[in-house]
C-alpha cells in the first residue's frame, strides 16, 4: 500500500552520516494523522482517504465540519487533506498514521506552497531579457514587449507570461530521502531543501519516481 501523511516543516539544519559526510536535511513534524473518511467507488466514484491533522476545539468548528468528525467517531482536527492512494482497503476509518510509516532511505515525494513573493515583472517572475539601456528604448526596459495580438486571435492567450502574484503556489519536490525517523517526537527528517514557509503544511507520500 502507499504511504501519506500531513505534517509542518520546522526548518533546516544539518546532520552526518557513519562516514562524517555532511547532509542537509529539512525536518517536518509529521503526524500523529488520523483517518477522517475513505471515498469508494460506489459512494464517490473513485478511491481515497481523507487524512486529519492538528487538533481543534469543536467550538471552532461549524455544524456542518463537526457532523462529519462526529459521524467518522473521530477526535476534530485543523487540516484534511485527500490522498488517492492504490490501495485504500487497508486502512479504516479512525486509523492513526504515525511517522513510523516511514523507514531510513526510503524515498519520498512532498508537496507544499512556496513562499510569496507579492507582485512582480515579467523579467523577475519569467526570467525574461530586458531592452538596452542606450538610444530609443524610453523608460519601457523591463517591460514585457508586445502581446502579439492582432487581428487573430484578437486575444492575449492563457499562459502569456506576463506581470502578476509570484509564489506562493503548489510545488512538488520527488525522489528526496529519508535521513532520519525520530518516532518519539514526531519528526522526519529530509534530505535537501522542500518547498514552503517555515511551519508551513506539507505533505509527504512515497515516491512514485524511483531512483
Amino acid at each position: 500500500m502507499q504511504k501519506c501523511i500531513v505534517g509542518k516543516k520546522l526548518g533546516m539544519t544539518q546532520l552526518f552520516d557513519e562516514t562524517g559526510k555532511f547532509i542537509p536535511v529539512t525536518v517536518i513534524e509529521a503526524g500523529p494523522c488520523v483517518v477522517v473518511q475513505k471515498k469508494t467507488i460506489e459512494n464517490d466514484g473513485y478511491e481515497a482517504l481523507q487524512i486529519g491533522y492538528g487538533d481543534i476545539a469543536v467550538g471552532k468548528l461549524n455544524k456542518a465540519k463537526q457532523g462529519h468528525f462526529a459521524k467518522g467517531d473521530v477526535a476534530p482536527k485543523r487540516t484534511l487533506r485527500e490522498f488517492r492512494l492504490d490501495d485504500c482497503a487497508a486502512k479504516n476509518v479512525g486509523d492513526i498514521i504515525k511517522v513510523d510509516t516511514f523507514e531510513l532511505g526510503e524515498k519520498v515525494d512532498v508537496c507544499g506552497t512556496s513562499k510569496g513573493k507579492g507582485y512582480a515583472g515579467a523579467i523577475k517572475r519569467h526570467g525574461f531579457s530586458r531592452l538596452k539601456e542606450t538610444h530609443g528604448t524610453g523608460p519601457v526596459h523591463r517591460h514585457a514587449g508586445s502581446m502579439g495580438a492582432c487581428s487573430t486571435p484578437s486575444k492575449v492567450r492563457k499562459g502569456k507570461g506576463l506581470p502578476g502574484h509570484m509564489g506562493a503556489e503548489r510545488v512538488t519536490i520527488q525522489n528526496l530521502e529519508v535521513v532520519k525517523v525520530d518516532v518519539e517526537n514526531n519528526l522526519i527528517a529530509i534530505k535537501g531543501a522542500i518547498p514552503g514557509p517555515k511551519h508551513g503544511l506539507v505533505y509527504i507520500t512515497d515516491s512514485v519516481k524511483k531512483a
